[in-house]
């Protein structure tokens, strides 16, 4: 079990390693962007469902889309009601999205923001973080660090995970149309 401190959590997240930490739906692994293809192996995840990208704050995040600016307006007024929060957005991508985001191809790619100060205080100083749900590919989130230690032995948590608040209710996923928004998935937003 690698059960460590924030500080060494936060160390290991910059040295590219896969690290897990609550969030304000489910408990989740996080990596640099550019090393997405460490969680797809662990996670034994299709390739055709590209993760998620967390920040801290909104400002780390518009560079990684593109859009028209009437587009970039409508998507930051969504992300101003609703971030931090439950709400993963899909949007354009840009060409400095790392490919191993989303190694099908797409050129999309999801950000969120979390609704969680632990998570927020590690984004903040990691940088995003390429992320997606505590389990394995198919099966339910994981509940707590023991189960994170036995299912992913070698992912860094927290020594004093608290899940406590993880409300187990995935985030809503809206993806732009060019028109409006078309609902994912269905989660704790509503729209």
């Amino acid at each position: 079990m690698r059960q460590v401190s924030r500080q060494e959590l936060i160390k290991q997240a910059k040295l590219g390693q896969v690290i897990s930490f609550p969030t304000d739906t489910v408990n989740g692994l996080a990596v640099l962007p550019s090393l997405a293809g460490l969680i797809f192996a662990l996670k034994k995840r299709s390739e055709n469902k590209p993760l998620i990208l967390m920040g801290a704050y909104s400002a780390q995040l518009w560079q990684y889309v593109t859009g028209t600016a009437s587009e970039q307006k409508i998507w930051q007024e969504i992300a101003q009601k609703h971030w931090p929060g439950a709400l993963t957005l899909v949007l354009p991508a840009s060409s400095l999205l790392p490919s191993a985001m989303n190694p099908n191809g797409s050129k999309t790619i999801g950000l969120r923001i979390p609704s969680h100060p632990t998570t927020l205080e590690i984004l903040s100083q990691t940088g995003p973080l390429a992320t997606t749900s505590a389990n394995l590919s198919k099966e339910r989130p994981l509940e707590n660090i023991e189960e994170i230690s036995r299912v992913f032995p070698s992912v860094y948590t927290l020594k004093t995970i608290n899940s406590s608040l993880c409300t187990g209710v995935p985030s809503t996923v809206a993806q732009w149309t060019g028109e409006g928004w078309q609902i994912l998935r269905q989660g704790g937003v509503f729209l």
